[in-house]
């Protein structure tokens, strides 16, 4: 098995978010080009303390990628702590995310670039509970599988993108190992404690960058929290190769598909998100935890 290790350590910073007074955001890919993320496009760390009164967001479009929500911390109502949700913009949606009421709420919020010949794809909705997250618990740690397989899980998810999430969360000297594509980019994102991973220290708040594999095959990268109650997360997905133009809330293969986007949302082409026929939705359930 051909060892991966960690070829940089990126640290940003928290600022305000677009939703005002109560929300702070860590853009984790600024300063990151493209062909190091690729297929990852965007990845935001929101952490939401709002207190409730003026409706702050709204209706909004997406088209041209795929959005990967993983819910840290709920409200319990709309968002389940540990829930995950993939919404394939496609060829054009609108959704809505309006909050009137005080909400406490922590989420990543990643754009993953659909292929090329895929740009188009019809919108999907993929969702998966918490309880329905493939996973193995032992006393010293804990891996959930939302995205391709870690240590024998699978996940059902449907990618256009094939894509690995795993969220890992390890007492103190616990060691884990997780297999990647060797072709695939990836980064390992602290939320707490610390992690070496591979040959490199990674403390909370930092984004670790898989190295490139100069063989094909499987690659394998090795996990030991360095505290207890360490968590982190792997993102590892299947690059594209191709330049994209990232535009708003589009993402296209050039300026002038980015202003045809515009122009057919403007013309109501784009279907509401809660329209969607059940054709177009899936809830996973039912899926065996070890």
């Amino acid at each position: 098995m051909i060892r991966r290790n960690i070829s940089k350590i990126t640290q940003n910073h928290w600022h305000n978010g677009f939703l005002g007074t109560g929300h702070r955001a860590m853009a984790v890919l600024d300063g990151v080009p493209y062909k190091d993320s690729d297929p990852f496009i965007l990845f935001m760390d929101d952490s939401l303390n709002l207190p409730g009164g003026e409706p702050v967001g709204g209706a909004h479009p997406h088209a041209g990628f795929e959005t990967l929500s993983l819910v840290l911390e709920g409200n319990e109502k709309d968002w389940k702590t540990g829930s995950f949700e993939l919404m394939t913009a496609g060829k054009g949606i609108i959704h809505t995310e309006e909050i009137t009421s005080k909400q406490k709420l922590r989420m990543l919020q990643v754009w993953l670039v659909l292929p090329p010949e895929k740009r188009y794809a019809q919108p999907f909705l993929q969702r998966m509970l918490l309880e329905d997250v493939p996973k193995i618990k032992t006393d010293t740690y804990e891996i959930r599988v939302y995205s391709g397989s870690s240590n024998g899980l699978i996940s059902p998810l449907k990618n256009h993108t094939p894509f690995t999430l795993v969220d890992f969360r390890l007492d103190n000297r616990a060691v884990v190992s997780q297999e990647i594509p060797s072709h695939y980019n990836g980064l390992v994102y602290v939320l707490k404690g610390s992690v070496k991973a591979g040959d490199k220290i990674i403390n909370a708040g930092q984004a670790g960058w898989l190295d490139k594999a100069t063989e094909d095959g499987d690659t394998e990268i090795q996990f030991e929290a360095l505290e207890n109650d360490t968590h982190f997360v792997l993102y590892a997905g299947q690059p594209h190769n191709v330049p994209v133009v990232h535009h708003g809330p589009f993402v296209a293969d050039t300026m002038e598909d980015i202003a045809q986007m515009y122009r057919d949302f403007r013309q109501g082409k784009f279907p509401h998100l809660n329209d969607l026929p059940s054709i177009q939705k899936i809830s996973y359930s039912s899926q065996i935890s070890n």
